[in-house]
């Protein structure tokens, strides 16, 4: 029961502490949180592995700024206490927004500084040089800093953190990880935290953790289907791009979504794909700026955007790749149709917390069954619902085998469910995709990239100087605007009444344009609106549809 669980206020908790958790609406600690601060608070090294969502975060955190506030009453000088290491850009920010709140009425006494941002060292030095109690970092930029010398942990560093661990070593840190080990002192506190228990963080074990607790919460790692609704389609390339026309164009999918594609390429066709229909998107990949990127994630968790077409590329890149390895190969001549310079340290589905998201699209099937974890793991947080509605061709099979086996070996609620329809209902959109798929050529993708990174600059740009003495401007700079490379052809806008099949016509809303929903107010962040729209028989209407294929080996379709 919820009231023989152990309360934040029972924790030893400092009360300035308490008070921002209370302004934050925590009432309760989660799992990870009631388990792991108490531990924390001993001087334990944890490693934990919680899914996405849990709280994990403020399970470090908490206990971390709770330390330095006891240190401070011996009156010790200011030094630099406590490391995180984080694999992305984005998620510094994140970490750094979050300790800055849960230090709301101690900020005087506890300072947190992010360097994982693209900024020149000599720019980070003088930020550095105040010694921060907390500094936060990706493992390149902690070490470039620290052979550098604008950095010293030897005699100061207290707390060790690496957050989303099982991603640090694909994400090509592990050289990188094993040098910053020889600038840290013998004795310091560690905590490792997970969505996953993959080989990588064991190795990580056994570098940096000293007889560590182990924390296995929530044996599943995704929501059960009481929470998280998972479907797959069997569907090949031609079909992916009929089908998200029908449920985007039709509205069927409701709520905040997120779709996941594999490359950079496939981010600007889907793109310039759906702008023939009128239906505006952002894009966020490693080609964009970081300031621009983690500004798209703060206007879409603020309820400016619908749909973001994210692209999940490090898990096509080879984990192998060092930071030095890169740093050669940027002076080697580029291939003829080798992409823009890219961001090693971006990562849109890992770790960043994209707030109410109703929806998860792989268009793009995952490579790997880590990366479907984090995929979907951006729906259906804490305590809100979610659908993840995956993309799959024939050859893919294999790769859907594995992901369902991983999750039913910890949980049969957490399977796949084939999503019943027939495609022949949605047959009269085929020849509208098809006139809109001409017109998104090969050519019309790279003057869609190039357009989108010389707007996103200067959007940067703006972001770092302009946005900082006009805040309120800041809401005006929007990220999903048409490119308009390819031909636009008017009549694709807007969808005939006698298209739309019989079964959807009650449900279907394709004449809701954008200047509508431009005017509507954005959703608060509390809201989370429902994710698939129902007939007045109060049933998904895609279910009304009959499911003629295979079965998955996910079982029978069941009610959603």
């Amino acid at each position: 029961m919820a009231t023989d669980r152990l309360q934040f206020h029972e924790m030893g908790i400092d009360d300035r502490i308490l008070k921002a958790l209370a302004d934050l609406g925590w009432a309760q600690p989660t799992l990870i949180q009631e388990k792991a601060i108490p531990l924390a608070l001993e001087g334990k090294d944890i490693l934990a592995r919680a899914r996405t969502g849990s709280g994990k975060t403020a399970a470090y955190a908490v206990p971390v700024i709770q330390r330095i506030l006891t240190s401070k009453q011996n009156v010790r000088e200011q030094a630099v206490r406590v490391l995180i290491l984080v694999p992305t850009k984005e998620l510094g920010q994140q970490v750094q927004a979050m300790i800055r709140q849960l230090t709301a009425y101690c900020a005087r006494d506890v300072r947190v500084a992010d360097i994982s941002g693209k900024a020149d060292l000599s720019a980070q030095r003088p930020i550095l040089m105040e010694k921060p109690d907390v500094v936060v970092g990706t493992p390149s930029r902690v070490l470039a800093h620290l052979s550098a010398q604008s950095l010293d942990l030897q005699a100061s560093l207290e707390t060790l953190v690496i957050d989303e661990a099982d991603l640090l070593f694909s994400f090509g840190f592990e050289a990188d990880l094993k040098s910053l080990l020889c600038h840290l002192p013998k004795i310091y506190q560690s905590f490792l935290m997970s969505a996953t228990l993959s080989e990588d963080v064991q190795a990580l074990k056994e570098l940096l953790l000293h007889n560590p607790v182990i924390l296995k919460l929530q044996g599943s790692q995704l929501p059960d289907s009481s929470q998280l609704q998972q479907y797959s389609v069997q569907c090949e390339e031609e079909d992916k791009f009929l089908l998200i026309y029908t449920l985007l164009k039709l509205h069927l999918v409701q709520g905040k979504t997120l779709v996941f594609v594999g490359a950079v390429e496939r981010c600007y066709r889907l793109k310039l794909f759906l702008e023939q229909f009128s239906i505006p998107t952002c894009v966020l990949n490693s080609e964009l700026p970081v300031h621009s990127r983690c500004h798209i994630i703060t206007q879409f968790n603020q309820g400016f955007y619908d749909y973001i077409i994210a692209t999940d590329e490090q898990v096509l890149a080879d984990p192998t790749t060092t930071t030095a390895q890169a740093a050669e190969g940027k002076g080697k001549k580029k291939k003829k149709n080798a992409g823009r310079a890219k961001d090693k340290e971006y990562g849109v589905s890992r770790g960043i917390d994209f707030q109410n998201v109703s929806n998860v699209i792989n268009f793009d099937f995952p490579t790997t069954v880590e990366s479907y974890i984090h995929r979907v793991g951006r729906t259906a947080r804490a305590d809100n619902p979610g659908t993840a509605l995956t993309f799959i061709s024939h050859t893919e099979l294999p790769l859907l085998a594995e992901v369902e086996d991983a999750l039913i070996g910890d949980n049969t609620e957490c399977a796949l469910k084939p999503y019943g329809f027939k495609m022949e209902e949605i047959e009269g959109f085929r020849y509208r995709c098809r006139d809109a798929m001409r017109s998104v050529t090969k050519q019309a993708v790279r003057e869609a990239r190039l357009k989108e990174i010389k707007q996103e600059l200067l959007n940067s740009e703006k972001l770092k100087t302009y946005f900082e003495d006009n805040p309120r401007d800041l809401q005006l700079l929007r990220h999903d605007k048409d490119l308009h490379p390819a031909v636009i052809k008017p009549h694709l806008k807007n969808v005939p009444e006698y298209l739309i099949p019989p079964t959807l016509r009650g449900v279907a809303n394709p004449m809701s344009g954008r200047k509508r929903r431009r005017r509507e107010k954005p959703k608060p962040d509390g809201v989370v609106k429902t994710t698939f729209k129902k007939d007045f028989r109060g049933r998904n209407p895609l279910k009304s549809f009959h499911y003629t294929g295979g079965r998955s080996r996910g079982g029978k379709a069941g009610k959603s």
